[in-house]
């Protein structure tokens, strides 16, 4: 599992390079054929995450504690122009959440798990393993969504 939490690292890591390599105003830019923006995705996978690995495995009762996750859970789009302050926040918690994420991991407090399918993917997870393979997948596609967008918002 290391090699997946380090994967999952460094996809964030580059994601977060794409970030920085545009305006403020071009992470919020919704192009032309897209019901989101770059800073949509990238908030999306940092909440998602932590979604998944905690509450829908059963560990925490609810996403209360989930900070951003009424902007960027499934079925949400932007509705707000986002601030720097924003996005640095989320830029932290993208790193931090995987680092918290891989020490609960390691520590064991995972063990037994209620197993779920996501409606994206319709694939039973039966083991943390399996969600944490399935956040790695899942960030990627949004990088590469965001990636598409760059292009667009330049």
């Amino acid at each position: 599992m290391q090699e997946t939490f380090k994967f999952i690292i460094k996809t964030r890591q580059k994601f977060i390079e794409l970030i920085d390599s545009l305006s403020v105003e071009q992470l919020n830019k919704i192009p032309a054929g897209f019901n989101n923006n770059i800073i949509w995705n990238f908030g999306h996978i940092v909440v998602s995450t932590q979604t998944l690995i905690y509450v829908r495995t059963g560990i925490k009762a609810d996403t209360s504690w989930v900070k951003y996750n009424e902007d960027y859970r499934k079925d949400t789009k932007p509705t707000r122009f986002v601030e720097q302050a924003e996005i640095d926040e989320l830029k932290e918690i993208a790193i931090h959440s995987i680092e918290q994420i891989t020490k609960d991991y390691e520590d064991g407090l995972f063990g037994e798990i209620t197993s779920f399918s996501t409606a994206t993917y319709g694939y039973p997870m039966d083991t943390v393993e399996d969600v944490i393979a399935l956040t790695s997948g899942h960030d990627n596609v949004h990088y590469g969504y965001a990636l598409a967008q760059r292009k667009l918002v330049q």
